[in-house]
């Protein structure tokens, strides 16, 4: 068998997470949590509001401190694999009279994360790879509805073929319907592009149809593994409260399926 320092870039984690705590003036939000991301898959963090969940997420893409602990990805520290990762956050604050075209800052995009020769049509075809047309391009960013919105920043985060695609929330502010699309586009670019991705979600009864695995967090890590064996009617009971009983009995009925 190889040892750690012979395994294959197919057997090493797409992300390594390891006794990893994160404090705020004196208290643990994150207290001691490990897990290991499957290289290829869909990686769902779930749990209620208040529980740490974003703060797992944006301490794995180092814009929070660790208290201690330590995450790797790919195998390598996030300064090394930083350009091969996209992110879309929960929230994109910016002022909607702001005169800047949905063309220019894909633009943007494009100058920021990708090679100097990346060819200036690979904007409209991540535009038309997220479900929106290239009139879009000349609309201002501000003018769009919260769907095509949140389209356009997952254009913009695939903009250099990401192998890793951290989304915070991926369907906050979009109906019942883009909600459906959302999570059509994040399967297509994982079974079509082979990209991993991780997200941050509330949507149990939609999410247990499209991922892979489910890490539940409240504070410390409260389960780990795929939904169908991980959200039980217990520990979803356990993680969200009485709440959590619905949506494990609708879980199987509604909603895209990965397989």
């Amino acid at each position: 068998m190889p040892t750690s320092s012979e395994k294959t870039s197919a057997e090493i984690p797409a992300i390594s997470v390891r006794n990893c705590t994160v404090s705020y003036d004196g208290l643990n939000v994150v207290d001691d949590v490990s897990f290991d991301i499957e290289t290829g898959s869909i990686t769902a963090l779930i749990g209620p509001n208040g529980s740490g969940k974003t703060t797992v997420l944006r301490a794995i893409l180092g814009l929070v401190p660790l208290s201690s602990g330590e995450v790797s990805i790919m195998g390598k520290h996030l300064h090394v694999i930083r350009p091969f990762i996209g992110y879309v956050p929960q929230r994109f604050e910016f002022d909607r009279t702001f005169p800047i075209t949905v063309g220019e800052f894909m633009d943007l995009a494009r100058r920021l994360h990708c090679r100097q020769h990346t060819p200036h049509s690979r904007i409209l075809d991540k535009i038309k790879e997220v479900g929106l047309t290239k009139e879009i391009l000349g609309r201002n960013l501000g003018e769009l509805s919260g769907g095509q919105l949140q389209r356009v920043l997952i254009a913009q985060a695939i903009i250099n073929d990401p192998a890793i695609l951290f989304l915070d929330e991926p369907s906050s502010g979009v109906d019942i319907t883009g909600e459906a699309t959302i999570y059509h586009l994040i399967e297509h670019l994982n079974r079509d592009h082979n990209t991993t991705v991780v997200m941050v979600s509330h949507d149990i009864g939609m999410i247990s149809h499209v991922v892979d695995t489910v890490i539940c967090i409240n504070r410390k890590l409260l389960c780990y593994g795929p939904p169908q064996t991980a959200l039980t009617a217990h520990k979803l009971e356990e993680v969200f409260g009485e709440h959590g009983h619905p949506y494990a009995h609708h879980r199987h009925e509604t909603g895209p399926h990965k397989h």
